[in-house]
């Protein structure tokens, strides 16, 4: 009898774990508790092998296992990259290649929750999943298991040539930053019932460059079926910006590499930052229809009803661009500014000015040239995302982000806003800086802190009972369209879907938010669409 104890436990299951540790496919995960004992916080937990030495420029690979419990205290490293847009506020203790690293939080007592998967902005080129306006300890307060994945960027990640192409076992190459992506959707789906999370209940979002991603991933095949909503912020993968041929692809980087007497093989043996200081990504083709990741354009799978039928909730912000942007240090006029437009427009661009009322130099100081500019920039892409998949019959809501951001705190005299949400120096030249006019409103990222309801990790701002407020408002946006598919709820106006409607309504999102159907801009917007098909 003195074995009945052992015995009857071998016949069951094995002890569950502690809720700050988590059996992956791989092998055990650790993570740390939050200051109040709420949520746990898992980081640096690898999603794919480390794509360094002759795993550069290869699709994503399995991780590798591990036999002890693997400690997941500390961010992974953020992913290699120039300076491009001012101190973006990185966690991670250095960039590098070895970046497939994702973060989880999730309530202590995680069990079938909805899961959020996070993918950073900046232009494919900067950004990662350590930055703190992207962390999840707020969504994990509601009931959400929140994550960040980060991914290859820059040449790193979008290098194509027919040399990588015939490596391939999939024929593809120069897409694998949205790779990493797809790997990291299909890791969460086969290992977060571990962490208290429901596999079939994933959302994805992405502001910027990562709501161009996240329109790629509800379009291709790899990652769609894992989906059960997505969310955009400021862009899709869609005209008059949308994917190139892989062969077109192919033919820019190779002439850019002969040029420099570079080859693959050579690369390889470069560090990541000689690489990228000799082969800039600026200008560079960035996804590419490859027949793996993407069989056709977003827009042609989209326009055939293949794309991941799912919620979708997509917006963007008052401020996206401005006309002053395109001129470069010369002076902005009316003539300038139709010479700019007509490399997209063509002979229909006085079709384009007239409708925005743009007829005098002084105009492109005005909303109109504001809301121009930003609809080439991210907006109209995102319209467009969202006027294709409410075909599909699949619910789609639309959001208009209008609150500006207060003053800058003492602490940051002399600093500005760059263009991906961090602050630079008002003298630096090598950063972007974020677009500024006359006109008070949302600057394009500005809405990121808001919507994840991290207004208390950014001391850039002096925030306000009003900002909090918004920020009350847009989390419950996020946090009951991750959870129901609907944003609808408490504290909300009355907010339709687009589906159906002449107009759209959208909701505005301000310290007053309320529900708006702009006739004059869906008129613009169609009108871009019939020049751009």
């Amino acid at each position: 009898m003195a074995f009945l104890p052992l015995l009857l436990w071998s016949c069951n299951e094995a002890p569950k774990l502690p809720a700050n540790q988590a059996q992956t496919e791989c092998g055990l995960v650790e993570g740390v508790y939050s200051e109040d004992s709420a949520i746990v916080i898992f980081k640096g937990v690898p999603f794919a092998a480390p794509p360094v030495g002759e795993l550069r420029w290869k699709e994503p690979q399995p991780a590798l296992p591990w036999d002890t419990i693997r400690p997941c205290y500390e961010f992974g490293d953020d992913p290699a990259q120039p300076n491009l847009f001012g101190d973006m506020n990185f966690k991670g203790p250095k960039k590098s290649e070895d970046c497939l690293y994702l973060n989880i939080w999730k309530p202590v007592n995680a069990e079938g929750c909805p899961v959020l998967i996070y993918f950073n902005g900046g232009g494919l080129m900067a950004g990662s999943g350590s930055e703190p306006r992207y962390a999840g300890d707020s969504l994990a307060h509601h009931g959400i298991v929140s994550i960040t994945a980060n991914y290859r960027e820059g040449i790193i990640g979008f290098l194509a040539h027919p040399d990588l192409t015939a490596e391939s076992p999939n024929h593809t190459s120069g897409n694998y930053g949205i790779l990493d992506q797809a790997a990291a959707i299909k890791w969460v789906y086969d290992n977060i019932a571990a962490f208290g999370g429901d596999p079939n209940r994933i959302t994805i979002v992405g502001e910027s460059a990562g709501s161009f991603s996240v329109s790629v991933l509800m379009a291709s095949p790899l990652s769609r079926g894992y989906l059960a909503g997505a969310m955009g912020s400021s862009g899709a993968e869609m005209k008059p910006s949308y994917a190139k041929p892989l062969a077109e692809g192919e033919a820019v980087w190779s002439k850019v590499l002969e040029e420099k007497g570079l080859t693959i093989k050579a690369l390889r043996q470069l560090s990541a930052d000689s690489v990228m200081a000799l082969v800039p990504m600026r200008g560079m083709p960035g996804m590419l229809v490859d027949g793996y990741l993407l069989p056709a354009t977003v827009d042609e799978i989209f326009a055939n009803g293949e794309q991941a039928q799912v919620p979708l909730l997509v917006g963007w912000n008052s401020l996206e661009g401005s006309p002053l942007q395109n001129f470069r240090g010369q002076k902005p006029t009316i003539k300038a500014y139709r010479t700019i437009l007509q490399s997209t427009f063509g002979n229909r661009t006085d079709e384009v000015l007239n409708a925005y009322g743009l007829k005098k130099d002084q105009d492109l100081f005005g909303w109109n040239a504001i809301e121009l500019a930003g609809a080439m920039f991210t907006a109209f892409p995102t319209w467009k995302w969202a006027e294709e998949h409410a075909k599909s019959g699949q619910p789609v809501y639309r959001y208009f982000y209008t609150h500006p951001r207060p003053e800058m705190t003492a602490k940051y005299n002399g600093m500005e806003a760059a263009l991906a949400g961090g602050v630079k120096k008002k003298d630096d030249k090598s950063a972007t800086a974020a677009p500024t006019a006359r006109i008070m409103g949302a600057v394009h990222s500005a809405d990121i802190e808001y919507a994840m309801g991290n207004l208390g990790t950014n001391d850039v701002f002096a925030w306000n009972d009003d900002d909090y407020k918004v920020q009350e408002t847009f989390m419950n946006v996020y946090i009951n369209f991750i959870k129901t598919g609907d944003p609808n709820g408490p504290g909300i106006p009355e907010w339709k879907p687009i589906n159906g409607e002449a107009v759209a309504p959208v909701l505005q999102i301000d310290v007053d938010s309320k529900v708006v159907a702009d006739e004059k801009l869906e008129a613009r917007y169609k009108l871009l669409d019939d020049i751009l098909e």
